[in-house]
C-alpha cells in the first residue's frame, strides 16, 4: 500500500484539474445514473478523447468504477474510495492543528509512521 502522503498527493494532483473535477462532481451528484465518455463530453462541453484521457488518471487511482455494456463502458465514482479520501482529509486537518512537541528533526523521530 502506498505511503499515505503519496496517495493523497496523487488523489489532490488528479483533482486539481477542472475538468476531473467537474467529471466527479457529475458523477458524484447523479449516483442512480452511470455515464459514458460520449453523455460526459457533453455535459462538460469537451471533446470525447479528452474525456477519455481524464477519466483514465481518474480510473487509475481507483476513483472511478466501470461497467461495459456492448461497445459502451459506463461510469461511476468508487464510493469507497471517496468516504477514504474523505476521512484521510479529516485526519490530515487534525494533524494540521496540532503542534508537534517533538524538538527532533523528523527523521529520527520515532513516531514518524504516524506522520506519513
Amino acid at each position: 500500500m502506498k505511503n499515505f502522503v503519496v496517495k493523497m498527493a496523487e488523489i489532490f494532483k488528479a483533482l486539481g484539474d477542472p475538468t476531473r473535477l467537474r467529471i466527479i462532481r457529475i458523477l458524484a451528484s447523479n449516483m442512480e445514473d452511470r455515464f459514458c465518455v460520449v453523455d460526459i463530453a457533453k455535459r462538460i462541453g469537451v471533446t470525447q478523447p479528452a474525456i477519455s484521457q481524464h477519466i483514465r488518471v481518474l480510473k487509475h487511482l481507483n476513483l472511478l468504477d466501470s461497467e461495459r455494456k456492448g461497445y459502451k463502458v459506463y461510469y461511476s465514482v468508487n464510493t469507497d474510495v471517496i468516504k477514504e479520501f474523505k476521512i484521510n482529509m479529516d485526519e490530515l486537518f487534525r494533524k494540521v492543528f496540532i503542534k508537534c512537541n517533538k524538538n527532533i528533526p523528523c527523521s529520527e523521530c520515532p513516531e514518524i509512521e504516524d506522520c506519513k
